[in-house]
């Protein structure tokens, strides 16, 4: 009896060496995420002080997109929580690598001279014999859970890079609208003049004068628009206090000179989207938890334990004993019913991830083209013209052959122009950033599919 019962002891014993660690896990992560973002977020808690160092060091200069990025995934507070799921998991995957711990029983009677003591010592036969299985479970629950956080990650990768393209736009439009005001105010001042002295009439200088009011309003919206779109980007990279005040280019980057030209993209996002990822995770977890409801339906408690009863008098009797459930009342039906439609449903939710994976990639790569080839166009069409007629106005005006009037209609003209090749390019770097989240990370422009 004792060699029966030295087997699951030995098993036990190598169980408790299990380590509840999230290190493992958390590093894990930081290598997947690098490798699809370029940035390598810490996900072994380090010290405030060290994060601090970093972040300010990032922001002595004009914060980059890539450098706001980090800052983002080094020094956001609800980032940093999630973090900390890769390490409740990896506890958890620990947890099923331990069985329920032994019950030991003593018992003693005694009356008119004699004594009866009972000693027993009971293991969970059932754990055991299911612990591989429930391994493998918490290991794929393990996976599931390193992909939720490398998906929170690139989530908040991603609605940082947004919210710095909105952020630099918005103080670009504020910079060209106080221009404009500017140019409008000396219009009204020069109309106001002519209109004094005869050569302008009443109407026309109210419309230079609405003009200029208008663009006082123009400054004043994009004024409140850049706060916003500040405040946005300052809740994203986890800042406040003095590092609240962080400087950000004065205009967006160029255009490129070429487009990304993308192939199997519908494959490229069923690849390396996070998310279809982990619905295959949970189908192939919940097809494990069928397999052991299925074999836990009967025997799902299963006791195994050595009894001994020494008694005044007589010799020591040694055996053991076995605790069983009895399936009368609960057949296990209704629990491999409930796991049979859990898996069912993880199934449609693989196919549903894949179909909005492939219609998003479509979606944003067309949305990435036209985009571009809006800013192209105003950026190879639109401006140069404006340009070119701005300056054949100014010719003929200085030849006498232009009436101010002229002059000022031209620069309203061109100043829509300019407000429209920048949000043309806000636009486009946009859709460049919801390509790459469409597409399940930053891609490389050399070598764009996996």
């Amino acid at each position: 009896m004792r060699a029966v019962l030295l087997l699951p002891c030995a098993l036990l014993a190598l169980a408790g060496c299990a380590s509840p660690d999230g290190r493992q896990g958390a590093e894990a992560v930081a290598v997947q995420v690098a490798q699809r973002t370029g940035v390598t977020p810490r996900l072994a808690g380090p010290s405030a002080a060290a994060v601090t160092q970093e972040v300010d060091a990032l922001l002595k200069e004009a914060l980059s997109m890539d450098a706001a990025v980090r800052v983002a995934l080094l020094n956001h507070p609800g980032l940093q929580a999630t973090y900390w799921e890769v390490g409740v998991a990896q506890a958890e995957l620990a947890q099923a690598a331990r069985l329920r711990n032994p019950s030991l029983g003593f018992s003693r009677l005694s009356g008119h001279g004699a004594a009866e003591i009972e000693r027993s010592i009971g293991l969970d036969l059932a754990g055991l014999l299911t612990l591989p299985l429930r391994q493998r479970m918490e290991a794929r629950r393990a996976d599931s859970a390193r992909l939720a956080v490398a998906a929170a990650i690139e989530r908040h990768a991603l609605d940082t890079r947004t919210a710095w393209v909105e952020a630099v736009a918005a103080g670009e439009s504020l910079v060209y609208a106080r221009q404009v005001n500017a140019a409008a105010e000396a219009s009204a001042e020069l109309m106001e003049r002519m209109a004094k002295a005869g050569n302008a009439s009443q109407l026309d200088l109210a419309r230079e004068q609405a003009f200029h009011a208008e663009a006082a309003a123009g400054v004043l919206r994009a004024r409140r628009d850049l706060d916003a779109a500040r405040e946005r980007l300052t809740r994203r990279l986890g800042l406040w206090g003095a590092q609240a005040g962080y400087m950000l280019p004065e205009r967006l980057p160029d255009l490129p000179a070429a487009p990304r030209e993308l192939v199997r993209i519908e494959q490229t996002a069923l690849t390396r989207r996070l998310d279809v990822q982990a619905a295959r995770t949970n189908a192939e977890q919940l097809a494990s938890d069928l397999g052991l409801t299925r074999a836990t339906r009967f025997v799902n408690v299963l006791d195994l334990g050595y009894h001994n009863k020494s008694e005044t008098g007589a010799s020591r009797a040694n055996g053991y004993e076995i605790g069983l459930e009895l399936p009368l009342f609960d057949w296990g039906g209704a629990r491999v019913a409930r796991a049979e439609a859990l898996y069912m449903q993880a199934l449609y939710r693989v196919r549903d991830a894949a179909v909005n994976a492939r219609s998003e990639a479509r979606e944003s790569y067309l949305g990435y083209r036209s985009s571009y080839d809006l800013a192209r166009h105003y950026r190879d069409q639109v401006i140069p013209l404006r340009k070119k007629i701005g300056d054949e106005t100014l010719l003929r005006y200085n030849g006498m052959l232009a009436s101010p009037l002229e002059l000022l209609a031209d620069a309203r003209e061109q100043a829509q122009a300019v407000n429209g090749y920048i949000d043309a390019l806000k636009e486009f770097w946009l859709a460049d950033a919801a390509l790459e989240g469409a597409l399940g990370g930053r891609l490389d422009t050399k070598d764009p599919q996996p």
